[in-house]
């Protein structure tokens, strides 16, 4: 067919899209509002037609009231009230327990009952109520984590990709293809050929992943000194007798933070012009390095907080607080913003020990990192007592990692798994569609005050929804334009002569290459109407075109920013980029083959 200049643009801005969804330093709200923008500008100057009928810019606005963009807000609202009910959690427990008696089969039983809940929930939740205690199983038993958590990540993918509501990117596909006159597929109408060939990709992630994966080391295990309370009693030989506080800290690079300051039974202001006698009692938090440090440097003796003998190793400082790692997660109400504007520290009364991200410094200093815009992914190594941590657990902020295994008690866990559950048997069954059964399921949990509309607000992540927008907006243009008809058709004449389940086969592949640099809801929704256009213009059944987009939108494996599970489980175990291919390139290889055989057995092809 002929080019259109409309088209070959279509094609281009596709490229540009796709190009800016691999930056990770431009935000995806920013890159979705760039090219929604460019398209709305371009259909109001030019007169395109499709079907006889002029495409106006107003037409791309409709991805705002999508269908499967609803039933996608309504289901991650309604996941994250089993994230703030912490419903989830007793499953977890349940194979904690179990990983102690016998570890090999728990491993398999955790990704197998990690994959199964994957197919109804959102992959993040899943992950995020399993890794914490997964890893602290491990650093109980002295094991790496490192041969565990990557492999029941992907196990959650592979999961994910049976169901209609297992991703944002299932339903996003099928919704457009009903669109565009392809049968509506229920819940479990492709599951099948998922569970056929994902039960192979279990046994490889149990047998085989965890061999192909070095030993890790992860934040925990590697994080800065804790940091301890404790007094420096100026001695009767020190050289900062009659100096003044302020002078005093400065020879410390003013890297001493003095909470109080003590002299006999009184608390002295910390003035700057108050001059040190003998036999004052300075309280300072830090780390046992630089107490140590300090004393030298003040000629100081370093005591506990609530002993009057010397620290040595036979009176050790005892840190009472515990330890613990922040987890950004996608949509957290910290990603893109700092610790220092969000005031966590403050209000949980924590303390900042690392920041771990490819590229920083873990020992980086404290003032440096609490200013640092925070991304999905990154650690945060905190310490702090034990209600201040639970409180952060309980706001929901982020994922919270600690050594503590407690069978959580919600009220309203029972009531939030029973309406997630009779969302699921609904759809299932044919009773309400999907996306009635969700906003049903969210209006429930609101009455029932499962969470709360703050909850809501915070689940709603603004970048999913502005690519959704995006991607839509920009497959219709690649549709009024002919500019899927003519990517189909450069693809069917590069593969001239060969057999349809070639042609089947190399879709999936190039869906799951793109999948791994750009985020899969822009490549399936692109994919999915140039799929509809191989499948004519090869005159083969729409539907395993439109499945092969499906699937290879989901193979995210060999890359840490293909999934945000990936990024989850990247830093919380300490794992490089090249594990990701040591591990997801075997496991792209078993999905892809297996579903290019078994598809054109169950089509005909």
């Amino acid at each position: 067919m002929n080019a259109d200049p409309h088209a070959i643009a279509a094609i281009v801005l596709a490229c540009i899209a796709i190009f800016l969804y691999t930056r990770e330093k431009i935000p995806l709200e920013s890159s979705s509002l760039a090219v929604l923008t460019i398209i709305l500008v371009w259909f109001e100057l030019f007169h395109i037609e499709e079907n006889g009928e002029r495409v106006r810019a107003g037409d791309f606005l409709a991805g705002f009231g999508n269908e499967a963009l609803l039933t996608i807000v309504a289901l991650i609202v309604m996941t994250r009230a089993l994230e703030v009910t912490q419903a989830l959690q007793p499953v977890g427990i349940v194979l904690a327990r179990l990983w102690r008696v016998r570890p090999r089969f728990a491993f398999l039983l955790t990704m197998v009952t990690a994959a199964v809940l994957s197919m109804f929930l959102n992959n993040t939740p899943v992950v995020a109520a399993l890794m914490p205690l997964l890893l602290v199983v491990s650093l109980q038993a002295n094991i790496s984590p490192s041969g565990v958590l990557m492999p029941i990540g992907f196990a959650t993918i592979i999961g994910g990709m049976a169901t209609t509501i297992g991703t944002s990117t299932n339903l996003l596909v099928v919704s457009i293809a009903r669109d565009m006159g392809v049968p509506e597929m229920s819940m479990f109408h492709f599951a099948p050929p998922v569970l056929f060939v994902g039960s192979f990709a279990i046994l490889y992630l149990w047998l085989a992943a965890p061999k192909l994966l070095p030993d890790r080391t992860p934040p925990m295990r590697n994080a800065a000194p804790r940091l301890f309370d404790s007094r420096l009693r100026i001695n009767d030989a020190s050289e900062v007798i009659g100096a003044r506080l302020s002078d005093v800290l400065s020879r410390t690079a003013n890297r001493m933070r003095v909470t109080r300051l003590v002299r006999g039974k009184l608390e002295l202001a910390r003035l700057p012009s108050l001059v040190l006698q003998a036999g004052d009692y300075l309280h300072v938090s830090d780390s046992l390095e630089n107490l140590l440090e300090f004393s030298r440097t003040l000629g100081a003796t370093v005591l506990p907080v609530d002993d009057d003998r010397p620290v040595d190793p036979e009176h050790p400082l005892v840190s009472r607080e515990h330890l613990a790692e922040l987890v950004i997660t996608r949509g957290s109400p910290l990603e893109q913003n700092t610790l220092a504007a969000s005031r966590i520290l403050s209000r949980y009364g924590l303390s900042l020990l690392a920041l771990h991200r490819p590229g920083i410094e873990a020992a980086a200093a404290a003032e440096s990192l609490t200013n640092t815009p925070l991304r999905a992914g990154d650690v945060i190594v905190l310490q702090g007592a034990e209600t201040g941590l639970e409180r952060l657990k309980r706001s929901g902020m982020a994922l919270v990692l600690d050594g503590n295994i407690s069978l959580p008690r919600p009220a309203k866990a029972t009531m939030a798994f029973a309406i997630m559950l009779a969302v699921v048997l609904a759809a299932a069954t044919g009773l309400l569609r999907i996306s009635q059964a969700a906003i049903f399921g969210v209006g429930a949990m609101l009455i029932t005050r499962c969470f709360s509309w703050a909850d809501v607000r915070d689940a709603i992540d603004r970048g999913i929804i502005l690519v959704i927008v995006a991607s839509l907006a920009l497959g219709l243009a690649m549709t009024a334009t002919g500019a899927a008809d003519l990517v189909a058709g450069a693809y069917v004449s590069a593969l001239d002569g060969m057999p349809v389940w070639i042609a089947l086969s190399g879709l999936i592949l190039v869906m799951a290459l793109l999948t791994e640099v750009a985020t899969n809801n822009a490549v399936a929704v692109l994919g999915t109407p140039i799929a509809i256009s191989i499948a004519n213009a090869l005159q083969a059944p729409v539907e395993p075109f439109v499945l092969a987009v499906l699937f290879g939108a989901n193979m995210s494996y060999m890359t840490p920013v293909g999934y945000q599970t990936n990024l989850l489980v990247m830093n919380a175990g300490g794992y490089r980029f090249s594990d990701f291919l040591r591990a997801g390139v075997p496991l792209q290889i078993i999905m892809w083959v297996g579903l290019s055989a078994i598809m054109p057995v169950i089509y005909d092809l």
